[in-house]
């Protein structure tokens, strides 16, 4: 079974546990919300367990943040580690989908007898956990990672290939932006919840883009089909 449909059947067996969230759902809309269930992002982290890349995920509400904790594999040390992760700012426009992201309360601890020298900075108490920015810069970092400094990433999904060279993704994103806007991101006590922002441009910005992007491309196609003799 795919990834998509494994998160189809996910989804609808929660619907029916939860029947609640269809009118939540409703009411967000109206208010230009969305709640993501933390349940979801459990079953996300549980098949990235599947895949090898993490162990023994858990995630735990700590609002207006999420604490994440998983066994992973840094620099060949196998290390039980925790983080309360805050998204402070969100950008979101055709050339960029870009997180702000703050990490508090950090810890890691070495799983095993390893003998490596991060697992020795570790046991020592060397390294300093409180700006993980730091340490990433001397990591292979994968490509959506913008900027890493003291306890702050940013994290650009644009720099993903089969995100930024999508062009029905950026199509997308040049008819939606000017519409609505993502504003914030920041957790309760079950959900993450999506803030949005409609017009942040104003209208003008927002007309033209349905003209640039939908009218004039669609006015073309029939332009295109009409006889030249007509």
């Amino acid at each position: 079974m795919s990834i998509a449909s494994r998160a189809l059947s996910a989804a609808s067996g929660y619907l029916r546990r939860h029947p609640g969230e269809i009118s939540r759902a409703i009411r967000n809309l109206l208010g230009l919300r969305a709640g993501l269930p933390v349940d979801a992002l459990r079953w996300l982290m549980e098949q990235a367990a599947k895949g090898g890349k993490i162990e023994d995920p858990v995630i735990t509400e700590v609002p207006p943040g999420l604490r994440v904790t998983a066994s992973v594999d840094l620099m060949k040390t196998p290390v039980r580690a925790s983080a309360v992760v805050y998204i402070d700012r969100v950008s979101l426009d055709p050339d960029q989908i870009r997180l702000d992201v703050r990490l508090e309360e950090i810890w890691m601890e070495v799983i095993g007898e390893s003998h490596t020298p991060v697992a020795a900075l570790l046991r020592s108490g060397a390294l300093d956990l409180s700006k993980p920015g730091e340490l990433a810069k001397y990591m292979d970092l994968p490509p959506v990672i913008v900027e890493a400094k003291d306890n702050k990433l940013s994290i650009d999904l644009m720099r993903e290939p089969k995100i930024g060279d999508n062009p029905v993704i950026r199509q997308a994103l040049s008819v939606v932006t000017p519409l609505v806007t993502l504003h914030g991101i920041q957790s309760d006590d079950d959900h993450l919840n999506i803030e949005f922002r409609a017009l942040p441009r104003g209208v003008g910005s927002a007309a033209s883009a349905v003209r640039t992007h939908l009218f004039q491309p669609g006015f073309k196609r029939v332009r295109a089909l009409i006889p030249s003799f007509l």
